[in-house]
Order: structure tokens, then C-alpha cells, then sequence
């Protein structure tokens, strides 16, 4: 079976005023189908460039990145656009949610964008909401809702359209202890349920409770690779 996802030779380098920046010095990756894989390593490493060049955000200076058989190093703006919509779904620390919509709407909104009809949208926004447990907050604004309640919207939002692979970057760095359980909870059950997820973190605990792989990042180069011990 082909790799959900593969990363050939990836390096990233940034135009600084001083001296170029190599963000990315050569990363090669794959996750198959189901994993749940942890990017670590210290600040300026690298781990959010990857993420961004797997969710085509960005584009490498060189080599070449595979997500779920397509080559989206390749795409073209519009095409990344459509592609990240409904083949990739993304939750950051932050939830970055659309205060002027209701919480349902915020899901719907990214369901169309995904290319499914209103009425499609609207059923899959509330069965994801439902799973979830997010029913009786689905006519609230994000504004009213802790930020445990944002960051399980911004879940529902990142996998409405089924997306082969799931970024999260730091989803759990804005909330409390308690919250940040609650999200994780809910990240460990979607892997549960085939959902391959791939996040970036500082929570050694984190990573280890959930991830079936922890990849460590130094200087733009990995590091390590290693089992953890949810599936030794």
C-alpha cells in the first residue's frame, strides 16, 4: 500500500537580509494510512516549515512532497487552494475561527469550500458537530465558548471533508491542562476511527501518550525516528 504521505529530499530556504536561512536541510518521511506521527524538536528547528509544506502552504526550494498520490509541490496556487480544502485539514494553536459565524456555519463554511453542496455541507457539519459532542453549541459564536470549545470547532472544521491527513500545530500550546486533554481526546479518537493525523509539539507527554511515532527535528535535519511505546 502507497504511503499516505511522502517526503523526498524536502529543504526550505529563505531569502534573509543577512544570510539565507535553511529551514530545511533534506527531510525525507512517510506516514501510511492511520498513522499518528509527532514532529519535536526545539524552536527554529523546522517542525511548522514541514507542516506547512506538507499542507502545501509553502513550497520546498527543493525536493518533492506526496500527499495522498498527488504531488502538491507541484500545484499551482489555485490548485494547492482546492487541494488543501478537501484533501488536507489543518487545526492550529490558535483556532482561527470565524467570530462572525456561528459555530455550526464556521463547519458548513469549510464543507462547501470542500466542494459539497449547501445542503450536503449542512448534514455533514452537523453529524461531524454530533460526533464530536458540539450539539448544544452549534448556534453559538466562538466568542462565547472557552477555548476548549473553540479548538473541538476548529477539529470539527479541519475534518468535515474526510481529509487524508490532519496537521495540527501545537493544538493543544493555548489551552489549560483540562482542555488540552479534552482536544487530545478527541485527536486520539479520530486516529482511532482511520483518521491519519500528523502534529507538531513540544509536549513530550503529548507525543507519547498519542503518537505511534515521535520524528525529532535538529537544524532542519531529522534527527530520530522512533516507535513509542503505544504500539512496541
Amino acid at each position: 500500500m502507497e504511503p499516505v504521505l511522502t517526503v523526498r529530499g524536502a529543504r526550505k530556504t529563505f531569502e534573509a537580509e543577512l544570510a539565507p536561512v535553511r529551514a530545511l536541510r533534506g527531510v525525507d518521511l512517510e506516514l501510511a494510512d492511520g498513522e499518528f506521527v509527532a514532529i519535536m524538536g526545539p524552536s527554529g528547528c523546522g517542525k511548522s516549515t514541514l507542516l506547512n509544506l506538507v499542507g502545501r502552504l509553502d513550497r520546498p526550494t527543493a525536493g518533492e512532497i506526496v500527499v495522498d498520490g498527488v504531488r502538491v509541490d507541484r500545484l499551482g496556487e489555485a490548485e494547492a487552494a482546492r487541494f488543501r480544502r478537501s484533501r488536507v485539514g489543518f487545526v492550529f494553536q490558535f483556532f482561527h475561527l470565524l467570530d462572525e459565524l456561528s459555530v455550526r456555519d464556521n463547519v458548513v463554511v469549510a464543507a462547501v469550500l470542500g466542494g459539497r453542496s449547501r445542503g450536503e455541507a449542512a448534514r455533514a457539519a452537523d453529524e461531524m458537530l454530533g460526533q464530536l459532542g458540539l450539539d448544544a453549541h452549534r448556534k453559538a459564536f466562538p466568542a462565547t465558548l472557552s477555548g476548549g470549545e473553540r479548538q473541538r470547532v476548529a477539529i470539527a472544521r479541519a475534518v468535515v471533508n474526510g481529509p487524508a491527513v490532519l496537521l495540527a500545530d501545537e493544538p493543544t500550546g493555548a489551552l489549560d491542562r483540562h482542555n488540552g486533554e479534552v482536544a487530545l481526546s478527541l485527536l486520539e479518537d479520530l486516529n482511532r476511527r482511520g483518521q491519519t493525523i500528523l502534529i507538531v509539539t513540544h509536549d513530550e507527554v503529548l507525543a507519547r501518550r498519542s503518537a505511534h511515532r515521535i520524528v525529532r527535528l535538529t537544524d532542519g535535519r531529522i534527527a530520530g525516528d522512533d516507535a513509542t511505546a503505544l504500539v512496541a
